[in-house]
């Protein structure tokens, strides 16, 4: 073999290589707000009772307001935010940026993870969701630092994806990436534990977390399901 074939392995093989985080993220219990589920309650109340009760991550995903509504709830919910919790705009660049945000979370459609990464910097928690093994296999290539596989089961919070991965696909999906995986779509208490045990390193929650009478005992149930599946793992 030729040294110039040696270096382009070389490039090739550490370019494969998932990327090292710049700081330490939790994805346990990863919450996805719509302020839709939490009726008349204000978000920063929902948010906070789910923090308390073991919530890792928030993103904050609303697609019916305005730019300057967007930011002045991401605003909000930074202020009430205790260190060690991120929060994350939902495509958003522009907000994710104004609000001092600790990253985002990018779809398929959204703008490229490689424009995200340049402009947030080094530091920031960039996701992105993956409906499919092409997709999985394409993230390997790009500046994130974790993925969402997207949906797990079918949800009526979320219908613009494609067909569900199954658990079958989640544990397919863990043995072709080093990236750490969070699962989405249909989570609840009941299957939350399957889910885990199949390979996922968190669980974003909408409607688990959101609509609970109980924000607080609903984040509470699902860490304690979350914790014990990995103890038995």
């Amino acid at each position: 073999m030729v040294k110039g074939q040696k270096k382009d392995m070389a490039v090739t093989a550490k370019s494969n290589r998932p990327r090292k985080p710049a700081r330490p993220v939790d994805l346990s219990l990863y919450l996805v707000t719509d302020r839709r589920l939490a009726g008349n309650r204000p978000l920063t109340e929902v948010v906070s009772k789910a923090v308390a009760g073991g919530v890792t991550v928030v993103q904050l995903r609303e697609k019916d307001c305005s730019s300057r509504e967007y930011l002045e709830l991401a605003m909000e919910l930074k202020k009430i935010l205790p260190p060690g919790v991120p929060l994350l705009i939902n495509d958003r660049l522009d907000v994710a940026l104004a609000a001092g945000a600790d990253g985002i979370h990018l779809g398929q459609s959204d703008l490229p993870a490689k424009i995200a990464r340049k402009y947030l910097g080094p530091r920031a928690i960039i996701g992105l969701s993956v409906e499919n093994l092409e997709q999985l296999e394409e993230a390997k290539n790009l500046p994130v630092d974790y993925l969402a596989i997207s949906p797990v089961f079918s949800t009526p919070t979320k219908t613009d994806t494609g067909p569900a991965w199954g658990l079958e696909g989640l544990a397919r999906a863990r043995k072709l990436t080093a990236l750490p995986l969070v699962a989405i779509g249909g989570l609840n208490e009941q299957n939350a534990a399957e889910v885990i045990r199949a390979g996922a390193d968190g669980l974003a929650v909408v409607s688990a977390i959101c609509a609970a009478a109980d924000p607080e005992q609903a984040a509470r149930r699902l860490r304690a399901l979350i914790d014990e599946a990995r103890r038995v793992k």
